[in-house]
């Protein structure tokens, strides 16, 4: 059978970096396999959905190249549906689970239950008070067919529970974990169908998966101890049960799951920062899975190439920001020039340094800017900071530099440098070349002496990229109007 596997978010807000780790798990495994990648949308929590929730979580899996075969998808400004295995959300599903819920109830696999919450509440509060585990005491499973259909004619609140079996082991393979086995009695009768008439997660994932013909189902570890319920429901069904697959947790640095307590969590944050999509999905196909050998940058080719499930860890992984910003460095500097250049201009004209609507005279020299500061920004929402010295009229000198440019020599060598400024035919890479050399045998400075005070005029700094693109960003006025101010402190 064809390898089919499945992204089934709610939408309910941002693509937190866990699930976009999931979604990329299930689509390299599918590349990897030849097979076929889902995004099915769970929206039967209807107290939880965000209007507008199923367009971003759309938006960011695009940005992050985690495109799905089958599913929602957003062609011109409409959410179309691509596929034969639809509807592909499970609000235009409920005549489907109403037919499966029917089948379970005749078979006697579930059963309706009247339970009010206060009654539940109680129950809940007396098994805590006695040491054990919260669970339904199953106070309506033996009701009579009968009884229950008159109840529910007499319009009683009620919800449909799973039946589940008396003292019976269910066991499972899991991929990364290996064997795992369940006592029924330490499980809950499981709600099946809600009070409202709408299925609850764990039963529409099953029928959904089912029929969808999911042949592995790759999921966060918090759904391991619901996986027992789901096989048997398979099993009530008769139907095959899938691979099952839970991925560890993605962690903070203090070893607890990642929250926004501490920091950026969703595909969007970094985004908006101006991370590469390339490098964020590189960095989280990290988290938890390991190559055979100590490649660290990886294209997303290469990833579906050498993904394999057998890697995965049981463990959880660290989210170590640092590690992520090195490697969007990395990104940054073999980053097409244009492409880059492009991704930085929203953050100049935020910052109220470009205007928005850039002609190609403006790009191509936002293209030199970003050649000059790539080397120094983890991501592109510190391209304001940085690039501040090319937007400045005056350079702010340290005292360092202040201690350079008292030496006797400067006004003679700033003097020379300003004229071959203002005769050069460009200012240019080769311009900045050739002018140390040309300055070197006139004025007799080399090394430091002659480099440094240049350097401190120009930018206001000892240290600092290529003077040569530096000179070309900054451009003559402004390299003039620099030098010049310099000779006055003189």
């Amino acid at each position: 059978m064809s390898v089919r596997v499945r992204f089934a978010p709610s939408p309910t807000g941002f693509v937190h970096i866990g699930s976009l780790r999931t979604a990329l798990y299930n689509y390299l495994f599918a590349k990897g396999q030849g097979g076929k990648y889902i995004l099915r949308i769970e929206d039967t929590d209807r107290g939880r959905f965000v209007e507008g929730a199923i367009e971003g979580m759309l938006e960011a899996l695009e940005w992050a190249g985690v495109i799905h075969d089958e599913g929602y998808k957003t062609i011109g400004d409409e959410l179309q549906e691509v596929g034969e295995y639809g509807p592909y959300i499970q609000s235009k599903r409920l005549k489907i689970y109403e037919k499966y819920i029917g089948q379970l109830i005749d078979q006697g696999d579930a059963y309706p239950c009247f339970c009010s919450k206060d009654r539940l509440e109680k129950i809940r509060n007396a098994q805590k008070s006695e040491g054990k585990t919260p669970k339904y005491d199953g106070h309506c499973r033996e009701l009579k067919r009968e009884e229950t259909e008159e109840r529910v004619d007499r319009g009683e609140d009620y919800v449909i529970r799973l039946k589940l079996p008396e003292n019976q082991e269910i066991s499972f393979e899991d991929l990364v974990r290996g064997s795992m086995s369940f006592l029924t009695e330490d499980i809950d009768d499981q709600v099946l169908i809600k009070s409202d008439g709408y299925p609850t997660y764990h039963f529409a994932v099953v029928v959904d998966d089912h029929l969808m013909g999911i042949t592995h189902i790759i999921r966060g570890e918090e759904w391991v101890t619901s996986t027992p319920k789901h096989i048997q429901l398979y099993k009530a069904f008769g139907w095959e049960v899938p691979q099952y697959v839970h991925l560890p947790n993605i962690l903070n640095k203090d070893k607890k799951k990642l929250s926004k307590r501490q920091g950026d969590v969703a595909a969007g944050d970094f985004r908006n920062k101006g991370y590469l999509p390339e490098a964020l999905i590189n960095y989280i196909a990290l988290i938890g899975w390991s190559p055979e050998d100590n490649q660290e940058i990886f294209s997303m080719e290469e990833l579906q190439d050498k993904f394999n499930l057998k890697r995965v860890s049981k463990s959880g992984g660290v989210f170590d920001v640092e590690k992520l910003n090195w490697m969007n460095n990395h990104y940054i500097k073999d980053c097409d020039p244009e492409r880059l250049a492009r991704l930085a201009i929203p953050f100049l004209e935020e910052a109220g340094y470009l205007k928005e609507g850039q002609g190609e005279q403006e790009i191509a020299w936002v293209i030199d800017l970003m050649q000059v500061l790539k080397e120094y920004v983890d991501y592109l929402s510190q391209v304001p900071e940085k690039a501040e010295m090319f937007f400045k009229e005056e350079t702010e000198i340290s005292e360092e530099g202040m201690e350079i440019l008292k030496e006797d020599h400067i006004p003679k060598l700033l003097e020379a440098f300003g004229e071959k400024v203002k005769n050069a035919e460009v200012i240019d890479e080769a311009f900045g070349k050739q002018v140390f050399k040309d300055l070197k045998k006139e004025t007799g400075a080399k090394g430091p002496k002659l480099f440094k005070p240049i350097r401190v005029a120009v930018t206001g700094e000892t240290q600092g990229p290529d003077m040569g693109l530096v000179m070309k960003v900054l451009g003559r006025e402004k390299i003039l109007k620099r030098v010049l101010g310099i000779e006055k402190i003189q």
